[in-house]
């Protein structure tokens, strides 16, 4: 249960997570080495959803090195060679693609690459939105309305906390530059 909110801009990409971690029991943690936005290399990554997915993203996949070609087209190498390696590293971390979903998604990434975002689902499927706004987690929508409504980036995230019993501050922003 999360909010994350990414903005691509001309020069860089943005990401902004809340902290809140809510359990299927409904028990809440937040800890500051519980960071939704990870560093893997030249990828920044933030997840959404169940936690396992979001950990192995996030502390033990190796992503593959982004070459001068990569940086070229961002899109092909996400699709070609970044996600292959994900899902490669997912499943030899007990990750179970074929497993029946509870309610709801699973998992949601946003990752940046090259200083591009790309919204990435359950699926590993790669997609992005031609306005260069993303918002993904259970207070994602209220972050987007907030981002289009001319909010900037850490009000859209205090006013989805505000609306999402899921998401909470303190905030954490990242950047990367192309």
């Amino acid at each position: 249960m999360t909010t994350i909110i990414g903005i691509e801009y001309p020069d860089r990409s943005l990401i902004v997570a809340d902290s809140r971690v809510v359990d299927d029991a409904g028990r809440v943690y937040a800890h500051q080495v519980m960071k939704k936005i990870a560093r893997r290399g030249a990828i920044l990554i933030a997840g959404a959803g169940e936690v396992a997915p979001c950990d192995i993203a996030q502390n033990i996949w190796t992503p593959p090195n982004v070459t001068a070609s990569a940086k070229k087209d961002p899109y092909h190498f996400m699709i070609t060679k970044v996600m292959p390696s994900l899902r490669k590293c997912l499943v030899e971390n007990g990750y179970n693609f074929d497993e029946e979903k509870k309610d709801g998604m699973r998992f949601q990434f946003l990752m940046a690459c090259g200083g591009e975002l790309f919204d990435i689902d359950e699926d590993l499927s790669v997609m992005k939105n031609e306005d260069n706004i993303y918002a993904i987690g259970s207070g994602g929508a209220f972050a987007l309305g907030a981002l289009y409504a001319g909010a900037e980036p850490l009000k859209a995230m205090e006013i989805a906390s505000k609306v999402s019993a899921y998401s909470a501050p303190p905030f954490y922003e990242e950047v990367q530059y192309k």
